[in-house]
């Protein structure tokens, strides 16, 4: 089940630091050594291969 918890201050990309006071719709979440860490639209875009890489190949 995904948990869709929406942070209640603002966020910042793991990868170039970008902030939002509002989570947007089009950045992407994940859980990293237990920490939820987001990634922007942008970030995704570039690094979509190596996200598709470690999704368990199930979702395939």
């Amino acid at each position: 089940m995904n948990d869709a918890r929406v942070p209640e201050e603002p966020v910042s990309c793991a990868r170039c630091g970008r902030t939002a006071d509002l989570l947007p719709v089009t950045w992407t979440c994940s859980v990293e050594n237990g920490r939820r860490e987001y990634i922007c639209d942008e970030c995704a875009r570039d690094n979509l291969r190596a996200i598709e890489a470690r999704l368990n190949p199930n979702w395939w």
